[in-house]
This record gives structure tokens, C-alpha cells and sequence, in this order.
């Protein structure tokens, strides 16, 4: 197997502080009007902003030719401060998949993937630096929380991602919620930049929530709340095994809300919303890749989901120096037939950017 392609060398190292600044991605419309009527700006420059931002995917004011030329600098330092920059770039995938290691203005990391399909384009972001659910098979668990991502953080790995795009001539289409990070457990602000990514400009950037995916390991009560927020994104749970043993230890928030807990919050999600569920299922050689796991998960979510289901498996991306390893592929096979005969659809996902190390927490831990 070829040497995976270098790692571009760092390219930002801003300044240390204490906490990210405001940005104009922070606030909602009210906010808007609060920020531009305190810098002594009539009120239609909000709008302006705003439209410069979310459809223009502009965000250096010095660029915005509809802002007067004395107030640009004013309101890019007030509104568009520097919130990260990218510290390593990697590509793999003739150019296809594109990995970002961005570094924050408190120097703290995270990362966002960009893949390219024949008939989409995907950005998978991150929600926190870090991760504090402790999966122990995941490379972000492994280095522990370091913080939540702001709002504006999150939006500007969606804009910076669609102004990549636009720029070859191409539209962002889908946005996953399964970078770094349990976005549930950055419940407010992961909220706010879903409603910002799916509100038409100028007030968002306009993508459908059919398109857009929310993960987490099985916060069960913040599933319910989400349900209820009624964005009708698409919800995906990292399941990885039907049973409470090894879950306990794959996925150690097991420990508060169990599986058929996790299952029953998943259930109202699709019965309120409408919408299919996701069970994302990290397929691990000798550990949950058992025939009678298979069995037992299509059992499960065809009693507790029925056809509001759907079973993405993932082959394993192992982290270095790690236990872990993916399962052989007639193993795969095998129990990707033996969930469908549970009357489960079940599918496997493509892995995207194993020789960069796109699993989550890969490059940052390199880093």
C-alpha cells in the first residue's frame, strides 16, 4: 500500500485568547438589528450583511462593494473577527476528498471533511473540539473534550466549505453533524446553526433539511427535545451494538440511557417528524460483528422503528497504535444479509479518506 500524501505544513497560528468573539454568525435577525443599530448603522444593513454572508458567502467586509468603504473596516472588526484558520490540509481521493485541520483563535482544533460525489458535495463538520463521550474505538474520544464549538464556528465550516464549491463551479448539497464532537451535547448552539443553514438567505444558506444529518451516540432526552424543535433534519444514532453489555462499554453513555431507551427517543423523532432513522453502526472484527448481533439488531429496530429505519454500516477507519480493527468483508457481507432478513434496510457507507486518516480526531491527534 502507497505512503499516504504529505500533510500540507501549518499555515495558521493565531493569536492566544481566552475565548472565541462574537461573530456575525452568532446572532439571529434580532441580534442583527442590535449589532449594526449599536455600530450607529441604519437598520437595512443588517439585511445587507446578512445577504452578504448567507448568499454571497462573503464574510471580509472589505470585499461587501454595497457597504460603504469608511464603515467596512469598523464592521469587520466589530462583526467579522477571525474565529480559525486552517492549520493542515489534506487530500486524498484524486483530489475528491479534502481534509481540514483548523486551528482556533484559542488554539484549540477540530475538523471538517469535504467530499465530492458525482451527484453531491458533503461537508462533515465538527460541533465541539474534542469529544467527551469516551468511545474508546473513535480518535476523538480518545483525546477528551476540550470545548463547544460557537454557532459561528460551525456556520463558517458550512460557508467556508460552500465557497470552496462555488468557486469550481459547484453547489454545497448535504451537511453531516459527524465530524468532532456530540452535537447534542452542544444542544443551543447546534440548533441555532441548523436553523441558520436551512433558513432561505438572506436569514441562511438555504439547504434543505432533507439534506442535512444531526449524529449522536443516544443523548435520549435531546433527541426527544430535537424531535420536538421540528427542523425535520435527519437524525442518525451511533448504535454499534443492539445490546446493553457491550454497549456500556463501546459507547459508555450506555451507562445513563440505555439501548431501548435510546430506541424509544429515536421512535418519537421518526413518528414526529416523519422522518427515517439512521443507526450508524461502526462494524468492529470479534467484537460486535457477531451473526447473532445482526440478528438481534434487525429484531430490535424492526419492533421499535419498523420501516422508519435505515442501517448505515461502517466499515472500521482504525486509529493508530489502536485494538480495533475493521471486519473482513465476508463478515460484512454476512451481516449486512442477515439484518435485511429482519425486514431492516441496511446499507454499507462508503469510506471516504481512510489514507488521509479522515476518521474523526485522526489528523488532530497527529497534530
Amino acid at each position: 500500500m502507497s505512503a499516504p500524501p504529505p500533510a500540507l505544513p501549518l499555515v495558521f497560528e493565531p493569536p492566544r485568547r481566552a475565548l472565541p468573539p462574537r461573530h456575525f454568525a452568532d446572532l439571529d435577525a434580532a441580534g442583527r438589528a442590535a449589532a449594526v443599530a449599536d455600530l450607529g448603522l441604519p437598520a437595512f444593513r443588517g439585511k445587507q450583511l446578512a445577504n452578504q454572508y448567507y448568499g454571497r458567502l462573503i464574510a471580509d467586509p472589505t470585499l461587501m462593494t454595497d457597504l460603504p468603504a469608511a464603515v467596512r473596516e469598523q464592521v469587520g472588526q466589530a462583526l467579522f473577527p477571525t474565529l480559525f484558520g486552517a492549520a493542515r490540509e489534506i487530500e486524498c481521493d484524486a483530489g475528491e476528498t479534502r481534509k481540514v485541520l483548523w486551528r482556533a483563535v484559542d488554539g484549540t482544533t477540530f475538523e471538517s471533511v469535504l467530499m465530492r460525489y458525482p451527484d453531491r458535495n458533503t461537508v462533515c463538520i465538527s460541533s465541539q473540539a474534542g469529544c467527551g463521550m469516551a468511545c474508546p474505538f473513535c480518535a476523538t474520544g480518545q483525546g477528551g473534550l476540550k470545548r463547544n464549538l460557537t454557532t459561528a464556528e460551525i456556520l463558517e465550516q458550512v460557508r467556508s466549505a460552500s465557497a470552496e464549491l462555488r468557486d469550481e463551479g459547484a453547489r454545497l448539497s448535504n451537511i453531516v453533524f459527524m465530524g468532532m464532537g456530540e452535537p447534542l451535547a452542544n444542544y443551543n448552539r447546534v440548533v441555532a446553526a441548523v436553523r441558520r443553514i436551512t433558513a432561505a438567505p438572506p436569514d441562511g444558506f438555504g439547504i434543505s433539511a432533507r439534506s442535512v444529518t444531526v449524529s449522536t451516540v443516544g443523548l435520549a432526552p435531546a433527541i426527544r427535545k430535537l424531535a420536538d424543535e421540528k427542523l425535520n433534519v435527519t437524525l442518525a444514532v451511533s448504535l454499534h451494538t443492539p445490546d446493553d453489555e457491550l454497549r456500556d462499554t463501546l459507547v459508555p453513555v450506555n451507562n445513563r440511557w440505555k439501548v431501548d431507551e435510546v430506541l424509544d427517543a429515536a421512535r418519537h423523532y421518526a413518528d414526529v417528524t416523519g422522518r427515517r432513522v439512521s443507526i450508524e453502526y461502526a462494524l468492529i472484527r470479534d467484537v460486535n460483528d457477531q451473526p447473532w448481533r445482526a440478528d438481534l439488531l434487525g429484531k430490535k429496530l424492526h419492533g421499535k422503528l419498523g420501516p422508519l429505519v435505515h442501517v448505515n454500516l461502517i466499515p472500521l477507519n482504525p486509529t493508530p497504535g489502536s485494538q480495533w480493527d475493521a471486519s473482513p468483508k465476508p463478515v460484512e457481507r454476512e451481516f449486512v444479509r442477515r439484518v435485511r432478513e429482519r425486514g431492516v434496510s441496511c446499507t454499507v457507507r462508503d469510506t471516504r479518506g481512510r489514507e488521509i486518516a479522515a476518521a474523526c480526531g485522526q489528523l488532530a491527534a497527529e497534530g
